[in-house]
């Protein structure tokens, strides 16, 4: 079976949620082709899965350019891909939008949001010549619905890759392709952090989630066709666990009261002095 099975890409593999893609890929047997900037990162990775079907490269999608030539080496691989998993997303950036200049949530937004659009414009032509069935997923992060108290520009950020997954998914209808974002609203537990709360989802959880949506694509599956899925409502696939998916509605409303996550992430947040001068770091794309 796995010697048929076709590969995931994987973008932003070196990082805490692509690492955990890999990670859930590797576990299920599929071969997974991972992309990042990080040649070391990705030496690191290639290392720590020694038996995989995995093969590492490194690329960028920072813009148009970028992502064409990566396009046209994994072309060059001759391997028709299952589904893309884009984990790509800047550091987070601190400080009320009122006290910062407008220009940097122009630039915030062309660090987080036009990566993705440029990957995309380059990689679902790529997953449309493999045939139909093929799945697009990018994850999102916390504060698409609900701002972030003191990180105004990547709750912004967050809205904005959220409604360009609502555009891809109907743009790629006609290729074949199904786009959706794999919504995670709440921090991600993948690296030992005295803040970390149990009720994050750890970067393999995400990663699972992400993999059950390329399944999902490529079997036909109509049940979770939307745009945007939350991630407590992607299914679980693994073989190890006996979790079910939870019922779906056409359009979900907030849920109300606030989750825990959200609780636990306010609580963190708190204990965090936002600074107005701290503009985080460039953004890692792959």
């Amino acid at each position: 079976m796995r010697g048929i099975m076709k590969p995931v890409l994987v973008l932003g593999a070196t990082g805490v949620v692509g690492r955990g893609i890999v990670q859930a890929a590797v576990a299920r047997g599929r071969p997974v082709v991972a992309v990042a900037r990080d040649g070391d990162g990705l030496a690191r990775l290639r290392a720590s899965h020694p038996d995989a079907d995995l093969s590492v490269m490194t690329g960028s999608v920072a813009d148009d350019a970028a992502s064409a030539a990566l396009a046209a080496e994994l072309r060059n691989l001759g391997r028709p891909f299952a589904g893309v998993v884009a984990a790509i997303a800047g550091m987070p950036a601190r400080g009320r939008l009122l006290d910062q200049p407008a220009s940097l949530l122009c630039e915030r937004v062309c660090s987080d949001v036009v990566p993705h659009l440029a990957a995309a414009r380059a990689l679902l032509p790529l997953l449309a010549d493999a045939g139909r069935g093929g799945s697009y997923v990018l994850i999102g992060g916390p504060g698409s619905e609900l701002p972030w108290s003191g990180y105004g520009q990547r709750s912004v950020a967050a809205a904005t890759l959220r409604m360009l997954a609502r555009v891809l998914h109907d743009e790629a209808r006609p290729l074949g392709v199904r786009v959706q974002l794999l919504s995670v609203e709440a921090p991600v537990r993948g690296e030992p952090h005295r803040h970390a709360c149990p009720t994050w989802p750890t970067a393999a959880e995400i990663g699972e989630r992400a993999l059950s949506l390329v399944a999902g694509a490529a079997n036909g599956e109509a049940a979770s066709t939307r745009a945007v899925v939350p991630f407590a409502e992607a299914r679980h696939r693994s073989g190890t666990s006996g979790s079910q998916p939870r019922p779906t509605s056409p359009d979900p409303e907030p849920l109300d009261p606030a989750p825990p996550w959200l609780q636990d992430a306010r609580t963190l947040l708190q204990d965090l002095t936002p600074s107005p001068a701290d503009r985080g770091s460039p953004h890692e794309t792959p």
